[in-house]
């Protein structure tokens, strides 16, 4: 896990600059309902080519239960950093934003999507460190089961449980 405060300049050259404004204008749009603000995918994981999308993951209080209205309100963001992704394209980096939204809530109650955040997220915004606390203790669930990340050429996949059998249920 990296924290964007301890991100150096030569690892993300390209798009520190779009970070930077990302987190200004998330703080701007959310106020104090913004509780993280995380970078994920290849752009965390450091596998980025110029045409890698930006996944970001929102976790913000109060945010509408339908998703179209939860993309409508990131619209204000996506518009404030238009310019920013022009500039990146005249550079030959055509990237636009994936966002992804949750509540606190929705992130106790776990996903998939947030395995390979254990390893790979560039954490930009972390009120009380909420997303970096549940990140570690998911990763000592997956730990405790005996789960392991496995790369098979470029990609990576997740063995979850190597010791289980057909018909047994377990818990992430």
């Amino acid at each position: 896990m990296i924290k964007f405060d301890e991100m150096s300049r030569a690892s993300f050259p390209d798009v520190r600059p779009l970070f930077d404004r990302l987190l200004t204008e998330s703080k701007k749009l959310y106020k104090k309902r913004l509780v993280s603000l995380a970078i994920f995918g290849s752009h965390a994981g450091k596998r980025k080519s110029p045409n890698s999308d930006i996944d970001i993951l929102v976790v913000a209080e109060g945010l509408s239960r339908r998703r179209l209205a939860r993309v409508r309100e990131f619209d204000k963001i996506e518009e404030a950093l238009e310019g920013d992704l022009r500039k990146l394209g005249q550079l030959g980096i055509n990237t636009y934003f994936s966002p992804i939204f949750k509540t606190p809530e929705e992130v106790k109650r776990g996903s998939l999507l947030f395995l390979d955040m254990v390893y790979d997220v560039l954490i930009l915004y972390d009120k009380d460190s909420f997303f970096s606390n549940y990140l570690n203790d998911f990763k000592k669930r997956l730990e405790k089961l005996g789960a392991r990340r496995v790369r098979r050429g470029e990609k990576w996949y997740w063995i979850l449980k190597p010791d289980y059998k057909p018909g047994e249920t377990f818990e992430i």
